[in-house]
């Protein structure tokens, strides 16, 4: 069996097993749903982030993507993974997720492998995310859309925040670019695009459009960075 098999089969071992953990927090320990949920949402993005270095081609990406696609669709059809499904509001995220990984393995794969190009969008989807939704829900300051998915400019705020500096850090760590000025100007566009994205959109479809703003402003600064 080649290893790239076996690297598949064991990243989704791992979901699985993540998936099982969120639902003993949330039927044996009570732990809320919005917890569970971005906890889910925040592992997965840190597991696919081995997609690079664990998988050899987009085709296995997309075999996972579809899988835990169709795994996310019947627990909505069929109201398993309450972990995840139990919300009060109509969403599409769980299934937008996978899309947006495999979009951003694409686009990382056209520009011949550079990793910033999935590591950027999969990170700050993973982590601001849920960082503006949890904050945001926990200091509700300054609401600007009065529905059951409310943001508020305290979520917006740290959203940009920690985009901001997770690009610097990512940025140092891939050595893209010495120059501080453009890296600056690189973490103010991507963060302030991604925010943006993420303030408008509802219904789950910001798992799209962050990771979407985020290669938009990747591919503007492409030339500076």
């Amino acid at each position: 069996m080649s290893s790239d098999i076996i690297n598949t089969i064991i990243l989704a071992g791992s979901f699985l097993v993540l998936f099982a953990i969120a639902e003993l927090l949330y039927h044996k320990l009570k732990v809320k749903v919005e917890i569970t949920r971005k906890l889910v949402h925040m592992v997965t993005g840190l597991l696919a982030l081995l997609f690079p270095v664990m998988l050899g081609n987009h085709w296995l990406v997309l075999l996972l993507s579809v899988v835990f696609a169709m795994i996310l669709f019947f627990s909505l059809r069929f109201k398993l993974l309450q972990s995840i499904n139990a919300i009060d509001r109509d969403s599409v995220g769980s299934l937008a997720y996978p899309v947006a990984v495999y979009c951003s393995y694409l686009v990382y794969d056209y520009f011949q492998e550079q990793y910033i190009y999935f590591y950027m969008p999969v990170l700050i989807l993973a982590v601001c995310d849920p960082v503006a939704a949890l904050t945001g829900k926990r200091w509700p300051m300054g609401k600007y859309k009065q529905t059951r998915e409310s943001k508020t400019l305290m979520g917006s705020a740290m959203f940009f925040i920690s985009a901001f500096v997770l690009i610097l850090a990512l940025t140092k760590i891939l050595k893209i670019n010495e120059h501080i000025y453009i890296t600056l100007m690189t973490a103010l566009v991507i963060s302030l695009f991604s925010t943006i994205a993420e303030a408008v959109t509802k219904k789950g479809y910001d798992n799209l459009a962050i990771p979407g703003a985020v290669i938009l402003g990747l591919i503007m600064m492409k030339q500076l960075i």
